[in-house]
């Protein structure tokens, strides 16, 4: 457990996949009320499956090692993909198991949310 918590450490403090996409197809902002943590992502497509994405956030370890991750886990899927994604692939991402505490699941899934209502968004 020690070494996937020292993976969500390191992606906070310096994550992958953080920038915007001026010309993205798919943008959305969205925060957790209950902690502050917000996140906004950027997605550009091509050919139906996704060629780039990025975020920009602020919050805790776990939401931002789970938008860091999760960033690079959607290049290459298509969009129908990313929408049977949920809880299980979000905590298979970060390598842990946050069942027993609902407060930091909310922070996990919160960059899945924000990209799933971008999507319906778009």
């Amino acid at each position: 457990m020690d070494i996937y918590m020292d993976r969500i450490l390191e992606l906070h403090r310096n994550p992958e996949n953080m920038g915007e996409i001026p010309d993205a197809d798919i943008k959305k902002l969205d925060y957790n009320p209950s902690c502050g943590d917000m996140v906004s992502v950027f997605v550009k497509m091509k050919d139906g499956k996704v060629a780039d994405a990025k975020f920009r956030g602020q919050g805790c370890a776990i939401s931002m090692a789970s938008a860091s991750l999760l960033m690079g886990a959607v290049k290459g899927k298509t969009l129908d993909e990313i929408g049977k994604m949920g809880q299980k692939e979000v905590f298979e991402l970060l390598g842990v198991d946050l069942s027993r505490n609902p407060s930091r699941i909310k922070c996990a899934m919160l960059p899945l949310i924000v990209l799933k209502k971008g999507i319906k968004e778009r």
